[in-house]
């Protein structure tokens, strides 16, 4: 069983002090899309969210939301022109098992070029060519579905080569680390802030059957991440735009050794922050791609752009 109370009611007192279970929905009856409003809401503590018919469904766990979540929440809403009636956001206090049995209902196998991704209770007939990731939907987001992960699904397909070192910075689930492996690359280390995350991806791993050439361990965006012998050819950060800009000194001194970054997490708007934040560090963006407003960059080194801004 759930309880639901009204965002109004929770907006002073934090719903997490009355114990009623271990992760947050917070449902919100709008026109605008979950990933705009996920990207506005630039909260680093939604662990997931889901459009369904009038509504978006925000997840995050009890221990890490209060007053300032709804207030951002509430924030986010304003700047994006939604004035929401009393009755338009309301909060359901989810046990473990629930939070399960609500992905589980959502969660549909996708294709993505030649790269299937699909839960373990639902078989897919694979064409030539195809491969295949298993992801169950658990407190680790990404499985997917979200237009930043699938642009960078599709452009791994083209750019992974044979020998690659691959870096995934804020891995969640692992999914954009094992799909580099899958494609050819030699060596991918996935690395997340967020230690249950890292615990799922670590499952994910091996029920996809990927050995020692899979790394995922607890780390930090912003700092070189500890792997002596590790140099990447190819880093992936689908972050969002705060944690790429504070993430951005390391990332660049990736792309100063040689590395091409691909970025994502990015609205249309924020293209030309991050660009000049990169630029500044002698980083330049090559190419762009575009999905439902949500933007990945391939960004490399001076070196490789002529000393320039590339085209």
């Amino acid at each position: 069983m759930t309880s639901t109370s009204k965002i109004d009611n929770a907006s002073t007192d934090d719903p997490v002090a009355m114990d009623m279970g271990d992760w947050i929905q917070v449902d919100v009856r709008t026109s605008l899309d979950a990933g705009e409003l996920l990207g506005v809401l630039n909260d680093p503590d939604v662990t997931g969210a889901w459009q369904e018919d009038a509504h978006v469904h925000l997840y995050w766990p009890a221990d890490r939301c209060g007053p300032d979540t709804w207030q951002g929440l509430k924030r986010a809403l304003t700047q994006l022109g939604q004035s929401e009636p009393d009755d338009a956001i309301t909060i359901n206090h989810l046990a473990n098992q629930d939070w399960n049995a609500q992905w589980s209902r959502l969660v549909e196998p996708i294709r993505i070029g030649q790269v299937v991704i699909r839960p373990s209770w639902k078989a897919v007939a694979l064409n030539s060519g195809e491969i295949e990731l298993i992801i169950d939907p658990k407190q680790a987001f990404g499985t997917g579905h979200h237009a930043t992960t699938q642009l960078l699904i599709d452009w791994l397909q083209q750019v992974v080569k044979p020998g690659d070192r691959v870096l995934d910075v804020g891995t969640g689930s692992g999914v954009l680390a094992m799909v580099a492996l899958r494609l050819g690359a030699a060596e991918a280390v996935g690395v997340d802030f967020d230690a249950v995350a890292i615990d799922c991806a670590r499952e994910y791993g091996q029920i996809n059957g990927f050995d020692d050439r899979l790394t995922l361990a607890v780390g930090n965006a912003q700092a070189q991440q500890p792997h002596d012998t590790f140099e990447p050819t190819l880093v992936l950060a689908n972050l969002d735009r705060q944690t790429l800009l504070n993430a951005a000194e390391s990332l660049c001194a990736y792309a100063a050794g040689g590395a091409r970054l691909l970025l994502s997490g990015l609205l249309v708007e924020q293209r030309a922050e991050i660009e000049s934040a990169y630029a500044s560090r002698g980083v330049y963006v090559k190419a762009v791609r575009e999905r439902d407003g949500w933007l990945a960059l391939e960004a490399t080194g001076m070196e490789s752009c002529d000393g320039g801004l590339c085209s």
